[in-house]
């Protein structure tokens, strides 16, 4: 789909697989989570912006990439966006963390907000949004929303599984921010789930119903 990027490499899809069975015990789902951010994380940051330092090997001095501007920013959706957080972090051990306390209403499908803290300076930095499921988007959009009110203007969104709905309706919220997923469904159902989907995210990487 238009302003989303499929991650289909063949480890990301094999571990989505077992993550979707619905006899994966909740240590494996959490473990392949971890796992599988590493892999969208790589992808989400393929073309971050490098600069040329001079370095000693043991051999020779040499220049060298390394990364350019300030630190990027991880922001968690919570509370399942701390299963991809977590091993995007192992990657990126320096990255800053923003946490958006969201929920949606049963009844309405909204979003209401609970909590929000972010690193100063957003104005400056690549935030990337991670959330594992874009169902109705109502979530991503408002966490979205936000951010760019607190100065973010480069931001790209994460997450393990899309709704074609969900994809559409985040696009025409927020044109300028692009998707990076693992899987586009099927559609959503009549409760916003995503089918065929992996059942609640933060269900199954903490253990509640």
């Amino acid at each position: 789909m238009s302003g989303a990027t499929v991650v289909n490499h063949p480890l990301v899809q094999h571990k989505l697989t077992i993550m979707r069975d619905k006899d994966t015990s909740t240590q494996g789902f959490r473990r392949l989570l971890r796992e599988i951010s590493l892999l969208l994380c790589y992808e989400v940051t393929r073309d971050l912006p490098v600069v040329m330092q001079k370095i000693e090997t043991p051999l020779q001095e040499m220049e060298a990439p390394i990364l350019d501007g300030k630190k990027l920013v991880f922001a968690s959706v919570l509370r399942a966006g701390n299963g991809l957080l977590e091993g995007m972090l192992d990657l990126v051990p320096a990255a800053r963390v923003a946490h958006i306390g969201l929920y949606r209403d049963p009844q309405t499908l909204e979003p209401v907000e609970y909590y929000f803290k972010a690193p100063e300076n957003l104005d400056e930095r690549l935030v990337v949004v991670v959330d594992p499921m874009l169902a109705t988007a109502n979530s991503a959009i408002a966490a979205v929303d936000k951010l760019k009110e607190r100065g973010a203007n480069n931001l790209r969104f994460l997450c393990l599984l899309g709704s074609p709905e969900g994809v559409e309706k985040f696009n025409r919220a927020h044109p300028d921010v692009p998707i990076f997923t693992a899987s586009i469904d099927e559609k959503l159902n009549e409760k916003g789930y995503i089918v065929p989907g992996l059942g609640d995210a933060g269900d199954r990487m903490y253990g509640t119903k």
